[in-house]
C-alpha cells in the first residue's frame, strides 16, 4: 500500500518544508501533553506530508524538554506511516567533516531524564530495538542526490550542555560516529508507534575531541547549519515521492509496521482501561488484529 502520510521532523534550522501545496498548520491534541508545535500538513508531489518542527517555530524548545511522546503521538493520529527525522549533529570522526549527511543505522542512548515509552503499569510492552532504523526509509535517503553516507552510530546525549573532551573521546572509543541530543527517545517511540523511522544526521561541526575544534566560531557553525538546512529541504522533495513508490503492497518489509505483535505482555483482562484510552492511537491496529 502507498503510505497515507509521510512525516518529516525538522531539527535545528529546519522549520518548514518547501513546496507543500495547500499547506496548513494544524493543532493536534495528544493525551501525552503539548507537542513541540502545530503540524504543517500539505501535499508534495502528490503525497500527503506532515511536518513537525522538533524545537518549535523560532526554536523555542530545548532538546531535553521536547515532548517526544506527544510529537510521535500526534503524527500517528494524522496517519503518518513513515518518518524522516532531520537532525543537526557533531562529528566524532575525521572522515565526517562539517557538511556531511549520514543515514545512521544504530543509536546509543545516553539520555537520562526523558519519558521513553508509551507503555507502563497496566499496559506493559517490550519493543525490539535491535535494528532501530527502517532500512527502506534509510535507503531512500542514501539514494538521494545529497551524497548521504550510509550507516553510522548516533550517540544521543541529554544536553542541553555539550560534552566534555573526556566524554567525547570516550564516545569515539565506543565506535560512535556522530553525537546529538534529539533522536532518543524519538526513535524508540516511533518503533512503539509502528512507524517506519530513519534519521538524516547533518554534521555542523566536529565535537570537542577535535584539536582544531576550538578555532571554529559560532558564526561558522551557523553558516554550515543553514547550508545543511537548505540541502535537507531539497532532499525531502526527492525522498517523499520515492518513499511512496517504495512501499510494497505487504507494508514495510522490515516489520516496523507490526512491531507490537511480539511486544505487548499484559493479558487482555489485566490491561488498565486508562492506559488503553491514552494509547488508543498507538495500539489501535494491534487491538483490532487481536480481536479478529
Amino acid at each position: 500500500m502507498v503510505p497515507g502520510v509521510i512525516g518529516v521532523i525538522g531539527g535545528s534550522g529546519i522549520y518548514q518544508v518547501d513546496g507543500l501545496e495547500g499547506a496548513q498548520w494544524r493543532a493536534v491534541e495528544s493525551p501525552f501533553g503539548e507537542p513541540s508545535d502545530a503540524v504543517c500538513v500539505g501535499v508534495l508531489a502528490g503525497v500527503e506530508v506532515a511536518f513537525l518542527p522538533r524545537h518549535g517555530r523560532g526554536h523555542r524548545v530545548p532538546p531535553n524538554e521536547v515532548n517526544y511522546r506527544a510529537n510521535i503521538d500526534v503524527l500517528k493520529r494524522l496517519g503518518v506511516t513513515d518518518i524522516v527525522s532531520l537532525s543537526a549533529v557533531g562529528s566524532l570522526r575525521e572522515q565526517l567533516p562539517p557538511g556531511t549527511f549520514v543515514a545512521v543505522d544504530q543509536f546509543i542512548d545516553r539520555t537520562i531524564d526523558r519519558k521513553k515509552s508509551f507503555f507502563g503499569s497496566g499496559l506493559v510492552a517490550h519493543i525490539s530495538m535491535a535494528h532501530p532504523v527502517c532500512g527502506r526509509v534509510a535507503e531512500a535517503l542514501v539514494n538521494s542526490d545529497a551524497g548521504v553516507v550510509r550507516g553510522g552510530i548516533y550517540l544521543a546525549m541529554e544536553g542541553p550542555q555539550f560534552s566534555s573532551v573526556a566524554e567525547s573521546n570516550l564516545y569515539r572509543q565506543w565506535g560512535c560516529d556522530v553525537i546529538g541530543m534529539t533522536n532518543m527517545p524519538e526513535a524508540k517511540l516511533a518503533r512503539e508507534a509502528e512507524i517506519c523511522y530513519a534519521t538524516l544526521a547533518m554534521v555542523t561541526d566536529f565535537d570537542c575531541w577535535h584539536p582544531e575544534h576550538g578555532h571554529v566560531t559560532v558564526a561558522d557553525v551557523i553558516a554550515v547549519l543553514n547550508q545543511n538546512a537548505a540541502r535537507a529541504r531539497e532532499l525531502v522533495r526527492q525522498v517523499v515521492p520515492r518513499l511512496a513508490r517504495m512501499r510494497s503492497d505487504g507494508g514495510c518489509p522490515h516489520g516496523c509496521d507490526h512491531a507490537l505483535d511480539s511486544a505487548i505482555m499484559t493479558a487482555p483482562a489485566a490491561r488498565a482501561p486508562e492506559m488503553l484510552r491514552r494509547n488508543e492511537a498507538i495500539v489501535r491496529r494491534y487491538l483490532q488484529k487481536e480481536s479478529t
